[in-house]
């Protein structure tokens, strides 16, 4: 069988080895030294606020950019997904596969730990619809994903890579050389996705809380012509520039980082909404009872998506060196393994009123003048206080990097 990872994006939720890492971490989210159980796959084959920056040096930020769209290459790659009936049930199943691993295509938040789940074009259907492999933990070299497996199953286009996979010696990063990302390309995994109408008092895409509107997932975007009729999603790894965008609220979405404060607040105005105030960002994710997290007062580790043990600039360049952190709109940064999660994947991560993802995921900017972004991100949601409380101040509404991300809401 030859199997394929999509060159264009891949990403993979990390089920064996999730959990918050041991390294000392800073006021900006990342380690203040050099980088610091599941199943392998060889196995398988046999308190206190800061105003801090979550990621560089002050002043940092991306210069937003942009430029023409690329087409995804296969270059190197071949599949051999197929589908089969199943006579109890009369549903069809598709088969997938990663390096020398089969697997099944199917909700990723079904993939269940020790097993891994692959994004990509691995299976048909949305973001959420990923490769479940059963083996673990994951691994990226210069963003090409992989699994740590031994050194003597890793063959063919494949190579192993030592020093990223726990275990022993001969216990490796499997990746194809030929799936690294590449930071031009454009993937539009969002395309085809459509917003529900979840609230007959609110538009599509949105739920009521206490008199307002709020988006029920973390936004993603659409491109539009020069009069306002969609062209097509725009990939959620690029900013936007000056191209003229729309908010949606997408369930089982990539939702869209590497945006500014400005402009997230003119993609909402596009869609006939506004950034949400601090009040009323606050509101949606604390609940009526005015809780520490979305869920509640007491912290469930694993429920949000919060706590990546690498930092994701330090594993995608594979340095600690400080020129890193003005690299931080580099597209493939969110498209390592076990980085962002689609919308409403984490099904327990949601308020009372129904809103998902306030907490971790994405930073969430507010409509503050003077630049807040809140929640926390895939990797923190403890520097600048806790849950619903974490809010970075350290930026400008100019400011993007690929960890900033928005919703809107509405009266």
């Amino acid at each position: 069988m030859e199997l394929r990872i999509w060159s264009g994006w891949v990403l993979v939720l990390l089920t064996a080895c999730s959990g918050n890492g041991e390294s000392e971490m800073n006021s900006h989210g990342y380690p203040t030294s050099g980088p610091s159980g599941g199943t392998t796959a060889a196995e398988a084959a046999d308190g206190s606020a800061t105003n801090a920056d979550t990621e560089g040096g002050e002043g940092e930020s991306s210069d937003g950019s942009t430029s023409t769209s690329a087409t995804s290459s296969d270059a190197g790659t071949t599949t051999d997904a197929e589908t089969s009936g199943s006579e109890s049930t009369g549903t069809t199943e598709q088969t997938c596969g990663v390096v020398s691993l089969e697997g099944m295509c199917g909700p990723v938040a079904d993939c269940a730990d020790p097993s891994t789940a692959f994004g990509g074009d691995l299976c048909d259907g949305p973001p959420s619809q990923q490769c479940c492999v059963p083996a673990g933990p994951s691994c990226s070299v210069d963003g090409a994903p992989g699994v740590c497996m031994d050194t003597a199953d890793c063959n063919g286009s494949f190579v192993s890579t030592a020093g990223l996979c726990p275990g022993d010696a001969n216990i490796q990063c499997c990746t194809d050389p030929q799936t690294a990302c590449d930071p031009d390309l454009r993937p539009d995994p969002n395309e085809g996705l459509e917003e529900e109408s979840w609230d007959d008092a609110c538009p599509a895409g949105m739920v009521s809380v206490a008199g307002f509107c709020i988006d029920r997932f973390e936004a993603s975007l659409v491109e539009l012509d020069g009069g306002g009729s969609p062209l097509g999603s725009w990939s959620p790894f690029h900013n936007p520039g000056s191209v003229r965008v729309r908010a949606v609220s997408l369930e089982g979405s990539i939702p869209q980082g590497y945006i500014s404060g400005e402009q997230a607040a003119d993609a909402c105005a596009e869609a006939g909404k506004r950034l949400c105030d601090d009040d009323e960002w606050m509101r949606a994710c604390q609940g009526s009872g005015g809780t520490t997290y979305p869920y509640g007062n007491t912290v469930q580790p694993g429920v949000c998506n919060d706590a990546r043990d690498d930092h994701p600039v330090i594993e995608y360049y594979g340095t600690t060196e400080d020129w890193i952190w003005s690299e931080l709109g580099n597209a493939c940064i969110s498209q390592i393994p076990d980085s962002l999660d689609t919308t409403g994947e984490n099904e327990g991560c949601v308020s009372e009123d129904s809103v998902f993802d306030m907490m971790g995921n994405l930073h969430e900017w507010t409509s503050n003048p003077g630049g807040v972004f809140r929640g926390g991100f895939y990797v923190d949601t403890v520097n600048n206080n806790v849950g619903c409380l974490y809010q970075t101040t350290a930026h400008n509404t100019a400011h993007w990097d690929y960890s900033t991300g928005f919703r809107c809401c509405a009266d």
